[in-house]
């Protein structure tokens, strides 16, 4: 196994050890060397010895570190265009991930969001350059795509997008659900952003289920997570995303906010409400983290296509 082979494989692994599901807040606590202590550790335990050899001989790890810090601060970070450096990252980490069936549910996970790098590449093919300043020497600001541009980009992503394997089965049963938590039922398709209506889909970081949940946020909806974990019991895990929405909605007032929210924490949201002296979802668009900016249009593009509502005009029943 040459060099280059077998650096993107240990990067891949490592890549979704370190990033997937981490908050802005949690970014700049990030113990890479532990990472990549447990990814070798990993790579030895769960592949052939031959192959695990081949691999660990062969990794810079110097190298992969400054990857990882460089992918999660594109993640993480507010400039939208940056993602589309990941695109080829995350297409070497997908069948990697998918051939092992420890992996697999994290293979899932990505999967749901490789059109993160792909929108990234079409806003970035069409975006005007960067304009330095007027009367200084200082590098031009970047600035990120309009809410607008994103919508209609992501609008003509999933306009001819078929329904997940699991949304006919599931999208009955869960709509009741939301109703009776007095959410929209048209909330119910934020299950097929975050995990195509897959129960098995799973971050690393610990987050669960078809409407992925964090540990933390899970118990605070009141959700046991052991002996059994109820994030896997579809029905009462729909009815504690249902409840998070309606708080996050009662806190906003707004359903862009709380789905922003859902995203990267209210807190963040709330911070930068307050910080910019703003109201409204708009306003504080393109300073949210990178994935939320993605999060928030695709959920709305994809509530439009499945049920022809607008995000920002759903009803509580």
């Amino acid at each position: 196994m040459d060099y280059a082979c077998a650096m993107k494989i240990f990067a891949a692994l490592v890549m979704l050890l370190a990033a997937v599901g981490l908050t802005p807040a949690q970014t700049n606590d990030v113990d890479y060397g532990g990472l990549l202590d447990a990814a070798q550790a990993w790579v030895q335990d769960n592949l052939d010895t031959n192959v695990a050899t081949a691999i660990l001989q062969n990794v810079d790890r110097e190298q992969v570190e400054d990857f990882l810090k460089h992918y999660q601060d594109y993640l993480q970070g507010d400039y939208v265009l940056d993602l589309a450096q990941l695109k080829d990252a995350a297409n070497s980490a997908l069948p990697l991930l998918a051939a092992h069936a420890e992996t697999q549910p994290y293979a899932a996970w990505l999967r749901e969001r490789l059109d993160y790098f792909d929108v990234a590449t079409e806003l970035k093919a069409v975006a005007p350059p960067p304009q330095p300043l007027p009367g200084t020497n200082l590098p031009p600001p970047l600035l990120n795509p309009t809410f607008a541009a994103e919508q209609k980009i992501w609008s003509q992503k999933v306009s001819s997008r078929p329904w997940p394997a699991g949304a006919q089965k599931f999208v009955p049963r869960l709509k009741p659900i939301f109703a009776a938590e007095h959410v929209p039922e048209a909330l119910v398709w934020l299950a097929e952003v975050e995990s195509g209506f897959d129960a098995r889909v799973q971050s690393p970081a610990g987050a669960l289920g078809m409407f992925q949940l964090m540990p933390t946020t899970a118990k605070d909806l009141g959700l046991s997570l052991w002996p059994f974990d109820q994030r896997k019991q579809t029905e009462l895990f729909a009815r504690a995303a249902a409840r998070y929405l309606r708080q996050l909605h009662e806190k906003f007032g707004d359903w862009r906010l709380a789905v922003a929210a859902y995203n990267a924490g209210p807190g963040a949201v709330d911070r930068l409400l307050k910080r910019q002296q703003a109201a409204s979802y708009a306003e504080i668009a393109t300073r949210l983290p990178a994935e939320t900016q993605m999060y928030v249009p695709k959920v709305e593009a994809t509530i439009l296509k499945r049920e022809g509502l607008e995000l920002e005009k759903l009803k509580v029943p």
